[in-house]
């Protein structure tokens, strides 16, 4: 039976032989016990439904660039040693306009901070770093486009309507006021659980303003 890298190399073989539109190549990474269906899971440990075996600090991944439509890193972000080295190859992989969905812990979750395994922690400023059009985005890397960022929050704060408040942002720009503040001035009071944000891989040929 071929494994999973090299049933991929056969696909997209046959893709580049016929034209009819290819079938979307999804990638989760870090996928553990529970990856994503539909996706080629990626692990260094050898669990339960990974396909690919591969220690997420060691680069290249064993996968062609412009692979992937769909990247899902849930919960992965905050054990990499590099976050910068890591997007960077997630972007390598990815298709032109590929999104990337990630999840990672807020920095004021207690989730965040209760993992000793976990090497970095986020604010959901942490990723314009990240934006093709970012001022600073020669050192972070780039590459991309932020398409949204969300919030989650227990129930009480749900209910209350915190999460409504912080997560506007995505509604319209206008209301980022509400996220600025809760986040640097009652976070660490009115705690967050996770940040879930969606990229979109800008790549060259492909400009920033023909991703909007």
């Amino acid at each position: 039976m071929p494994s999973a890298v090299h049933q991929l190399k056969i696909d997209m073989a046959a893709t580049q032989q016929a034209p009819r539109r290819r079938e979307a190549q999804k990638l989760d990474v870090g996928c553990g016990t529970r990856k994503q269906p539909g996706a080629i899971g990626l692990d260094r440990i050898a669990l339960p439904g990974v396909d690919v075996v591969h220690d997420l600090d060691v680069r290249p991944y064993p996968f062609p660039a412009d692979t992937f439509d769909e990247i899902y890193a849930r919960h992965v972000i905050e054990h990499v040693a590099s976050v910068p080295d890591f997007l960077s190859e997630l972007h390598r992989i990815a298709a032109p306009g590929a999104r990337l969905h990630i999840v990672t812990p807020h920095y004021s979750s207690l989730g965040s901070w209760s993992d000793p395994t976990h090497r970095w922690h986020f604010s959901t400023y942490s990723f314009d770093y990240f934006a093709a059009d970012h001022p600073a985005a020669h050192y972070a890397g780039g590459g991309f486009r932020i398409h949204r960022v969300e919030v989650t929050f227990l129930r009480l704060w749900r209910l209350l309507g915190v999460a409504c408040l912080v997560n506007a942002i995505n509604r319209h720009p206008r209301w980022r006021i509400f996220r600025k503040v809760w986040e640097e001035y009652l976070s660490f009071v009115i705690r967050a659980r996770d940040i879930q944000v969606t990229l979109e891989a800008v790549k060259a040929g492909r400009g920033l303003e023909d991703t909007l």
